[in-house]
């Protein structure tokens, strides 16, 4: 088998793919693969660490107001489309996967005039306006969140989850607290606003450290590499210390690993971060992104609150207060930690990889 990946921008985009990737070279060794990203996106520094061939085009988004760049995006566009074909015609692909993000609206599009079979896969519960945009010529669309299939032609949508679950709960972790000074014998709580940390989430956390003192769980603040320097600044500014069962980090490189061995997980709601959690069956406090397209993370939070695998705090309302009465409700319960630890694994469809790969060969002439 032949497959093109295609899909950019965020990590968002590109983990799924490179999870379907091994699920498919697990049962089907030599199949080949090539990766088609953007110039722009971070998968030019992601798939090349993979060995899998990688090629770029050159792709922008829409300005959302009248603007002359609008008319380079569709320019930029239609020459991306001749030089995707070209690429598609090179390497001769049974089926065209679309990930997300304005370089598989080129790569996509150009295999659909072509005749290739192509499926999307839409991660949020919100549809990306790349994925509506090639839904009518997509042969099939895998879906994350229920919601998301309003969005597309219903005879084409299939649930399939997000292949990042299965690769995170197939992972085993060899991880210890003990690395950071902490022990794997006490509850803990680990706060994480992304790689780059998100500043509401440090804000609310530093407002929260008096009472997160008091404590008997443990605390472990991933801040940011470039924000934990103001995080500890203001920490002494404002003469508030932290306790021994309380660590500020910049970053940690083996998130799924660490979150084998947290308790509670704070969070914003992206699509690889709620498809983490649920694959663990992680309690979960989820901080929704109020800047992203249609307020999916908002969507995303409410799909997991609505079953009980999950809480959730508009970032408006985060606050120290806030995050100390949720933390304290699923770390000093365990009763309630345990509802939502098993509603979140009905959630997360653990064999996601499995059901894309058959979406796949469904597909495949």
């Amino acid at each position: 088998m032949k497959v093109i990946l295609s899909g950019g921008g965020t990590g968002g985009h590109i983990y799924p793919a490179l999870a379907l990737a091994d699920v498919i070279k697990e049962k089907e060794p030599e199949t080949k693969f090539l990766y088609i990203g953007s110039f722009r996106g971070v998968e030019k520094n992601i798939v090349p660490k993979t060995g899998m061939p990688f090629k770029q085009l050159a792709v922008q988004g829409f300005a959302r107001s009248l603007s002359m760049t609008n008319f380079k995006t569709v320019w930029l566009f239609m020459k991306a489309v001749k030089e995707a074909k070209k690429m598609i015609a090179d390497f001769q692909p049974d089926v065209v996967v679309g990930t997300g993000g304005y370089v598989s609206g080129a790569v996509l599009y150009a295999a659909q005039k072509m005749g290739i079979p192509t499926v999307i896969h839409e991660q949020n519960s919100v549809a990306g306006i790349t994925n509506k945009f090639l839904a009518k010529g997509a042969t099939k669309i895998g879906i994350a969140f229920e919601n998301a299939r309003s969005f597309f032609p219903a005879d084409k949508v299939e649930m399939i989850g997000n292949p990042r679950a299965q690769e995170v709960a197939k992972m085993s972790s060899d991880f210890s607290w003990t690395t950071y000074g902490l022990s794997d014998d006490k509850k803990t709580l680990l706060i994480f606003g992304g790689s780059q940390g998100a500043p509401a989430i440090n804000l609310a956390t530093l407002e929260a450290i008096p009472e997160f003192n008091k404590r008997d769980y443990q605390v472990v603040l991933v801040a940011g590499p470039k924000r934990i320097d103001n995080f500890m600044k203001m920490l002494k500014e404002q003469g508030k210390t932290l306790g021994d069962h309380i660590k500020v980090l910049p970053y940690i490189d083996n998130m799924p690993a660490v979150m084998q061995k947290a308790s509670v997980l704070v969070s914003r709601a992206g699509a690889t971060s709620i498809a983490e959690l649920t694959a663990l069956g992680l309690p979960a406090i989820l901080v929704p992104s109020p800047f992203v397209t249609g307020d999916h993370q908002t969507k995303n939070a409410n799909s997991l609150v609505e079953v009980g695998a999950a809480l959730s705090i508009k970032e408006p309302e985060l606050n120290g207060e806030s995050l100390v009465k949720a933390a304290d409700a699923l770390l000093l319960s365990d009763e309630q930690a345990a509802v939502m630890e098993g509603q979140s694994k009905k959630v997360g469809i653990q064999e996601a990889g499995d059901r894309f790969y058959n979406l796949l060969k469904s597909v495949i002439k």
